[in-house]
């Protein structure tokens, strides 16, 4: 592994990192061909230039796109001119896209031709224009990076909304700059890495795949993919090294086939977005035993917090591992204190990952972003994640669930992710999500809405899953309730839907 400190240019700019590649080495490779670093160089400068006589310093300019050449420019070009950017996830619908404009107020919309035929003139706010991709110059005169301040706002993004409606984050050139070269240093990226950039660009670890990819001097290969064939055809044409997936893709890629030829190149795989069930870890390493697994935890407001080092997970298969560069973790209980050892309590991130707070929301800012505890060396402001972890007596956090999905049955207190991992491990149920429901003797009860594994009958699964239940677990974690599906709802992120599941089945 490599050593834990990278260098810490806190001072840099987000529209400095393409200059980090070997000019001629391959960047950016999509269905338009291989964009070189000094390309990359020049295509955002060309944009930069078009998008800053567009609009005015710390104007938004939003992207409704797919990964198409323009949207992977975009965030660097933005930076460049002194602008913000706002990626809308392609996979939203008007009214969700039509929110995030009213929220954000951005001076231009940059999309395509049959999306923006679905707006109404209505959805754009007033001094938006909208702009079909193909008006953005990537070659020609252009600005050069830029000496600005690294701690000016540089993107908003926007959460997917698993609760109430999305929270635009926004994030400084510091945040992004500081967290892709803290990751590109974890996973070992350098100039022969090629990165398969499956997750969207919207999300914060799609963004930063991209971005730390070229922070290394690598070279990203976006993909926009219906079924997962579709990426493991990426990975062996395009001779893939590293990819990074939500546990529900890693559930389907363990499901596919994958022929030797798209195995052999892998060399880094890395998990987030939630805990990857520990049948799925291993079922992981036998399929890919040469390639280092990276099981991560991070949240949109503070980017990632935590990793575990491959040479681990073996031995730690339900570990998200310690903080990354330039993180500080804490566990504290309700009253600000440290938690002990295997205790349970909340993740705290502290540090210059740490996002600028939420846009546009005083008042959600300040319930989730505070001084600092008195137990950080960091200082400075802190993100209360909602999340419950403990942390053992080696330093390894072990992620618990969050503290608004905890189901309380008789009086005990349950993760839904230790749940829905028992479900896997049963060898019935391909993916579950635990929800809790009103139960009138016992407080709550566990419903468990679940996709069979391949071949199996639901009738078998449901034998089998609940004779599981009953010899491995004891009597108020057994599912009052199973509900089979051939699909679960997912999030544009790529997320299990809890709410949407909430909102179907619990009332």
């Amino acid at each position: 592994m490599p050593d834990p400190t990278p260098p810490n240019p806190v001072a840099e700019r987000l529209d400095r990192l393409a200059l980090r590649g070997a000019r001629a080495a391959p960047a950016l490779i999509d269905g338009a061909g291989t964009l070189d670093h000094a390309g990359l160089d020049a295509a955002i400068g060309a944009a930069a230039a078009w998008l800053a006589a567009c609009a005015g310093p710390g104007d938004r300019i939003a992207s409704w796109l797919p990964k198409t050449r323009a949207a992977c420019i975009l965030p660097l070009a933005c930076a460049r001119a002194g602008l913000v950017h706002v990626p809308i996830n392609p996979l939203l619908r008007r009214a969700q896209v039509a929110h995030i404009l009213a929220d954000c107020e951005p001076r231009l919309l940059i999309s395509q031709a049959a999306r923006l035929a679905m707006l109404t003139a209505d959805d754009l706010p007033a001094g938006c224009a909208a702009s079909d991709e193909s008006a953005l110059p990537l070659a020609g005169k252009g600005l050069p990076a830029s000496q600005g301040d690294a701690g000016a706002l540089a993107a908003i993004l926007y959460t997917s909304g698993s609760t109430g409606r999305p929270k635009g984050v926004m994030l400084s050139h510091a945040n992004l700059w500081l967290g892709a070269i803290s990751v590109s240093h974890y996973l070992a990226f350098g100039p022969t890495t090629r990165t398969l950039c499956a997750l969207p660009l919207s999300f914060d670890a799609g963004l930063n795949q991209m971005l730390a990819t070229w922070s290394a001097g690598g070279a990203a290969v976006p993909l926009d993919y219906l079924m997962p064939k579709d990426v493991v055809r990426a990975v062996a044409r395009h001779r893939i090294t590293a990819l990074c997936g939500v546990p529900p893709l890693w559930i389907q890629l363990v499901e596919a086939d994958w022929p030797e030829e798209a195995r052999s190149s892998l060399r880094c795989l890395a998990t987030t977005g939630g805990r990857l069930p520990v049948p799925i870890v291993r079922r992981l390493r036998a399929l890919f035993p040469d390639a280092a697994l990276h099981l991560m935890y991070g949240l949109t407001e503070a980017f990632r917090s935590a990793s575990l080092d491959p040479a681990l997970v073996d031995a730690h298969p339900e570990s998200v591992g310690r903080a990354i560069p330039f993180a500080e973790v804490l566990v504290l209980r309700p009253d600000g204190t440290l938690a002990a050892a295997d205790e349970p309590g909340e993740l705290v991130h502290a540090g210059p990952l740490v996002a600028q707070g939420y846009w546009r929301d005083p008042e959600r800012t300040a319930a989730r972003f505070r001084p600092a505890p008195a137990a950080s060396g960091e200082g400075g402001v802190a993100v209360w994640s909602g999340d419950t972890v403990a942390r053992d007596a080696s330093g390894l956090l072990r992620f618990v669930g969050r503290d608004d999905e905890m189901i309380k049955v008789s009086g005990n207190r349950l993760s839904p992710t230790e749940i829905e991992e028992m479900a896997v491990a049963s060898g019935a149920a391909a993916e579950a999500v635990a929800l809790g429901v009103a139960d009138e003797r016992l407080g709550q009860a566990v419903l468990l809405v679940a996709r069979p594994v391949a071949g199996l009958a639901v009738a078998d699964a449901e034998a089998r899953l609940t004779d599981w239940f009953r010899r491995e677990a004891p009597a108020w974690m057994h599912p009052r309730r199973i509900v089979w599906r051939e699909a679960l709802p997912r999030t544009p992120n790529g997320k299990l839907d809890r709410v949407a599941l909430r909102a179907e089945l619990v009332s």
